[in-house]
């Protein structure tokens, strides 16, 4: 096996469904077929359908019915999703099976020069940012991006009509790639991304400001589904001080409410017997006591599925 710290999220959500369906095939219950990553039920002939997309599209598709099981990145998407805030006009009847732990928050870097302090300077300055954003256009980011914007009071349209710009280019900023180098060239303004361990100190290490969001926008957040998170200056000793942002943590492996009990416990069963065998960015097996026990790294915003959460418990994981 590749080492698990090579290993991209992409792969690694991948490899945790092809997991499950590999050993829901070869179980004793005879009922299921797999064909790619969907289990046949014989009795019905209805597929199981497991995927490892986390796009809002995915969550639709498993609340319509269209597919059994997939992921949410970050936790909070799952949420807004349960409590139809956000892009859900309603509440989607969502169930947790288990979290992924991904510690992680939603960064804004913007050039010192700009004079910004906080993020709702933005607003209060009408400032025509040039921002670089992930490339990747159904990206939960974006969806986060105008939220967070309409929190702080103004839209990403406002952005683009004080004379600024969104680039959607590319994945998250890397110390030395172009979006760290249009920004140094004075061709972008700031960057707006996640995956925050590998760029945020090299940006403020740059001179640039990592902006913080001011108290009664973070509580607006909260109200919709969103998390808090600390930029820790004892972690980044680049920043000048402790940074109040988002939380970008979690990859929730969800099912529909009313998914039957058998097939939600064989889907945990798996989850089980191949936790040895499913590698994420650490060593060791599937930390399955922590993906279903609310942990900061793998958040739970949306209840446990009943039978998953009689199967964890009977496992020793819940107390």
């Amino acid at each position: 096996m590749a080492e698990a710290s090579r290993l991209s999220p992409v792969a690694i959500r991948s490899r945790l469904v092809l997991e499950i369906a590999s050993e829901l095939a070869g179980g004793d219950d005879r009922s299921v077929r797999v064909a790619e990553v969907r289990m046949r039920d014989l009795a019905t002939e209805r597929a199981l359908s497991l995927s490892s997309l986390t796009t809002i599209g995915a969550m639709f598709d498993v609340a319509e019915g269209r597919l059994d099981l997939a992921m949410a990145n970050p936790s909070a998407a799952l949420t807004l999703a349960y409590r139809g805030r956000g892009p859900f006009k309603k509440p989607l009847p969502l169930r947790t099976i288990a979290v992924i732990p991904a510690a992680d928050q939603y960064v804004f870097a913007v050039r010192k020069e700009l004079g910004l302090t906080h993020f709702e300077d933005i607003a209060a300055k009408r400032a025509p940012l040039r921002v670089l954003v992930r490339g990747v256009p159904d990206h939960f980011l974006h969806v986060m991006l105008d939220d967070i914007a309409t929190a702080s009071g103004f839209s990403v349209n406002d952005l683009v009509a004080w004379g600024g710009e969104l680039r959607k280019a590319g994945p998250h900023p890397l110390p030395g790639d172009e979006k760290f180098a249009a920004v140094a060239r004075g061709d972008a303004d700031a960057m707006f991304d996640e995956g925050a361990a590998g760029w945020v100190g090299a940006a403020a290490g740059a001179g640039m400001t990592i902006l913080p969001f001011r108290e009664n926008t973070m509580q607006k957040l909260e109200a919709m589904g969103y998390r808090r998170a600390v930029l820790r200056k004892a972690v980044y000793p680049q920043l000048q001080a402790d940074v109040l942002t988002v939380d970008f943590s979690g990859w929730p492996i969800f099912v529909r409410a009313d998914l039957p009990d058998q097939r939600v416990t064989q889907i945990c069963e798996a989850l089980e017997a191949r936790k040895g065998r499913i590698a994420l960015q650490q060593p060791g097996p599937l930390p399955l006591e922590r993906m279903c026990s609310d942990a900061p790294d793998a958040p739970i915003g949306v209840p446990l599925h009943p039978a998953a959460e009689r199967f964890w418990r009977a496992c020793g994981y819940l107390r």
